[in-house]
């Protein structure tokens, strides 16, 4: 009997029913918890990933991805063993932060402009913080210090390229994509040039839409996605509420504690880590009010969990990646070895890019 209990099939109804139990059990807290992930949808996420998403869209209906992807072709596959076409989704996902890289890499796929290997290692390594959120939020407002913003930024940034490298050889069996075959690097020539403005031109005849219909598309696709962000930031929101109800947080954090012991981080930092499991605003904010803890543990643990980037960000890639035939586990694996990686950093580069004492 406790051998079924315990099946796969049967823990996430078990699990939805005690999370129904206990949202009856403490409806004020859930309810402010609610409004709590609501405003950080609205105020921070909707006005920051709206216009990306849109923008998004419309650069794949006219084609410009597939001008970037002729173009990087060359560079992409040799390091990262993926088509140029996910040079852009690089771009993009580094400068707009979570979960542009995912939403890009599957728009690839449903085009099969990348197979399932290619779109899991990239989709592994694009999931990063936008510059503005790491500097402006996490340097400057929650640590007060610009001067954080560099090992910060080399941190992550470099942490998400060293994934990149290493996640060549995830699935190092599996074919090329049918472009990346036909289009051989021939380097930096203006025929290259040509052969991209092609294909951008092949793009937008196939795709077809009229300018104002494309547009409309661009907007409802966004605003559909906008809402499964809002709605996974909410639950999350109130799951986090509940564990600290109920005490389950706590527990969590006397774990990560012996964890940090172990490591010779200041314990005081747990919090953040608890918090920056599940959400990245709320463990970014923690590392940096731990006063006491070391500017450097603190720097170490916000570069962790930026790099991990919380279930909040994790249930909306899964969401992403649910229409098509990716694998979440191999992001998960990428998402956790990111963040340490991230953290290793820090320590590593502190002396030449750390604040001055």
């Amino acid at each position: 009997m406790v051998r079924f209990l315990l099946r796969p099939s049967v823990v996430p109804a078990w699990s939805t029913a005690l999370l129904a139990l206990l949202l009856a059990a403490f409806p004020a807290q859930a309810f402010e918890a609610s409004l709590r992930g609501l405003s950080i949808w609205w105020e921070v996420l909707f006005p920051a990933l709206f216009p990306f998403f849109v923008i998004s869209e419309l650069l794949l209906g006219f084609g410009i991805v597939h001008f970037f992807g002729k173009m990087l072709d060359p560079f992409m596959r040799p390091l990262f063993r993926i088509p140029g076409i996910g040079g852009f989704v690089v771009t993009m996902g580094y400068a707009s932060g979570y979960p542009v890289g995912a939403r890009l890499t599957a728009q690839l796929w449903e085009q099969r402009l990348i197979n399932r290997a290619e779109g899991e290692r990239l989709v592994a390594f694009t999931t990063t913080s936008d510059p503005i959120f790491l500097i402006g939020a996490v340097s400057v407002g929650f640590f007060h210090s610009a001067a954080l913003a560099p090992v910060l930024a080399a941190a992550h940034y470099g942490g998400g390229l060293i994934i990149g490298l290493l996640m060549r050889f995830h699935d190092r069996h599996a074919p090329a994509s049918a472009e990346a075959k036909a289009a051989a690097p021939r380097g930096w020539k203006r025929g290259r040039f040509a052969e991209a403005i092609r294909a951008m031109h092949e793009a937008r005849m196939l795709d077809g839409r009229s300018l104002g219909t494309l547009l409309q598309d661009s907007v409802q696709a966004a605003l559909r996605l906008m809402i499964v962000v809002g709605g996974l930031v909410v639950v999350f929101s109130v799951v986090m509420e509940l564990l600290r109800q109920t005490g389950g947080i706590e527990v969590l954090a006397a774990a990560v504690r012996l964890l940090l012991g172990f490591a010779g981080v200041p314990a005081a930092l747990s919090d953040a880590v608890v918090s920056g499991l599940f959400e990245v605003t709320l463990g970014a904010r923690a590392a940096g009010g731990a006063a006491g803890s070391g500017l450097m543990h603190q720097a170490a643990i916000a570069a962790f969990v930026l790099s991990w980037a919380g279930l909040s960000v994790h249930a909306q890639v899964a969401s992403l990646l649910s229409r098509t035939d990716l694998r979440y586990k191999p992001f998960l694996l990428a998402r956790l070895l990111h963040g340490f990686i991230a953290a290793a950093l820090i320590y590593a580069l502190w002396g030449w890019l750390g604040p001055a004492a």
